[in-house]
This record gives C-alpha cells, structure tokens and sequence, in this order.
C-alpha cells in the first residue's frame, strides 16, 4: 500500500491532488501537509499535519513516523508572488524543495515536483517548444524553476532519488480559487461571467500561453508517478499543455454559454511581462511517447465543465 505526504496540501493543485489520491489510494494513505490548517475536507477526510517545508528535522520526523514511501512536493511561491517577494521566493522555493529532496534519499521514497512553463524564457522558442530547448529566464519564479529541474536531475543521477515531474501550463480549477500565478486570469474570467457576465483582463489581448484543466494535470500527475521508471528518458520536466489560448479565446468559448459575457482590460505590466517571456505553445512528444499523457479536455469542453460547476 501507498503511503504519501503532499506538502502545499491547502494550494491550488494540493487540494485537489490529495483528494484524487485518497479517492485512488485511501485515504489513510495520504498524509496531507501545509503551513496552515483550515476547516476543509482536505484536513478532515484523512491525516493531516502541520508543516513549514523549511523545518528538515519536523519533516524528516513526519516522513518516519508515517512510513512515507512516495513524497509529492508542491508547496511555493507563484509566479506573480514570487517576483514580488525574490528573496522569500529563493528561500522557500529552493530551501523547501532540497529540504523534500534530503528527506527523500534519507527515506528511500519516489519524488515529485511540478516544474512549470515559467521555466522558459524570452530566448526560448516560442512556438511548439521543445522539451530540450533553451532555458534563461527573467523572472525569480522561473530561476527557481529551472534550478529545480536540475537539482532533481542530480538526486536521480547522484543518489538514485526517484525523481519525477511536468512543467505546468497555467492550471484552469473551480475547486479553488487563483493563488497568485500569471496565468490566474484564466480562472478569474470563469467566475466573472459567472457572478457579473463581465471581466477585466490584467493580460492584454493577443497574449497566448498553455492552459491545461485541472483533472488532466492531476491524472498526468498520476498517470508519471505509476509509469514504468526504464521507460522515462527525462524523468524530470516533460512538457505538458492541453491548450494554447489568449484571452479573447476564452472569452468566445464563455459566450457560447453566456452570450452578453463583455470582457475589458486593464493591463498589469508586471504580469504582462511575466506572460511575453513564456512561450505560446509547448511541444508534449516526449511526455506522450515515454508515458502516455493524453488530456482529455480541449477549451470548448473545459469551459462547459467549468461554467457548469462553478
């Protein structure tokens, strides 16, 4: 049987991710972390703890007393917060991340964590980008990102850690509200036609990046961690996305449902920055051909699911 601890339990991808492994595993076999607790069924309906990923002693303790054989580590700083915050993002980003790491090859446990399309830079290709590719970033988020990615290529290579992860897309959830990443505006536009047939965009028109749907990213989540370890040829980072899109797109895949849905703008340079660094679409081969990934949400059938359950 299973036996994993989730960091960042309570954040966008945590909350959904704990439940789908407690729906797949049990729910005694997820152990759920966080720096916070709150009154949610990620806290009531199976083990939770309390924990800072920068305290190595309380989680090396947590993983021992839980005989933790799988650690998942998502807990950080986005994208738009991290470049508010550098220093506190390198601290928790990179002090967090070799923290989970030591506690993983002390522990012998399978390992992952999410890179991201921020990993990426303005040097990058921006079309159908590929998995080996240029990777200079502007941004603190990104600089901790592609540093992740090579520091969990050396635990693999230098100590055998079973280290696995994705570059993320922007992640698309009626679960969960935004926490603060670029690509947020995409979640945000679904509750304002919701509430107010009515959104203002902080990313201008013409603007694309990769989106994916939150149940895609949480099965390719799983689809990594069982897949065949002879079969990964990168292991780390593969490209996922299931949608290239730029705010007018979502906005005509609304109207479909909301007819009168009237979209605005009012640019943050900040963010705007953030999103013309990254690429407008990203090459997905290698995930596919070394482990299947397949999403099955396009934008049309995503934003369907979304109106419908928000």
């Amino acid at each position: 049987m299973k036996k994993i601890l989730v960091t960042g339990a309570l954040g966008q991808i945590g909350s959904e991710l704990v439940m789908k492994l407690r729906e797949v595993y049990g729910n005694d076999s997820v152990l759920a972390t966080d720096i916070r607790k709150e009154d949610c069924e990620v806290v009531h309906s199976g083990p939770f703890e309390i924990l800072d990923v920068q305290d190595a002693k309380r989680f090396s303790s947590l993983a021992r007393e839980y005989h933790i054989d799988t650690i998942m580590h998502l807990a950080a700083l986005l994208s738009a917060k991290a470049e508010a915050n550098p220093q506190l993002a390198w601290t928790i980003n990179m002090g967090g991340l070799v923290n989970a790491l030591e506690v993983a090859r002390e522990h012998n446990t399978q390992f992952f964590t999410p890179s991201s399309i921020g990993a990426f830079g303005p040097n990058t290709p921006k079309s159908r980008t590929p998995q080996d590719t240029i990777q200079r970033p502007t941004t603190m988020y990104g600089v901790n990102k592609v540093s992740g990615e090579l520091l969990c290529d050396y635990y693999y290579q230098k100590f055998g850690v079973d280290t696995r992860g994705v570059r993320f897309p922007g992640l698309i959830s009626y679960v969960t509200k935004p926490g603060g990443g670029t690509t947020d505006y995409a979640v945000e536009m679904y509750y304002g036609a919701k509430e107010n047939k009515a959104y203002t965009s902080y990313i201008k028109s013409g603007t694309y990046m990769d989106m994916m749907y939150m149940p895609d990213a949480i099965h390719a989540i799983i689809q990594l961690m069982e897949a065949d370890s002879s079969r990964l040829i990168h292991r780390n980072a593969f490209n996922v996305s299931a949608i290239s899109a730029e705010p007018e797109d979502f906005a005509q895949a609304i109207r479909k449902h909301i007819p009168d849905f009237q979209l605005s703008y009012d640019v943050d340079p900040i963010r705007q920055a953030i999103a013309e660094s990254w690429p407008n679409s990203i090459n997905c081969q290698a995930a596919k051909e070394e482990w299947g990934f397949q999403p099955k949400f396009d934008l049309h059938s995503m934003s369907e699911d979304m109106l419908e359950k928000i």
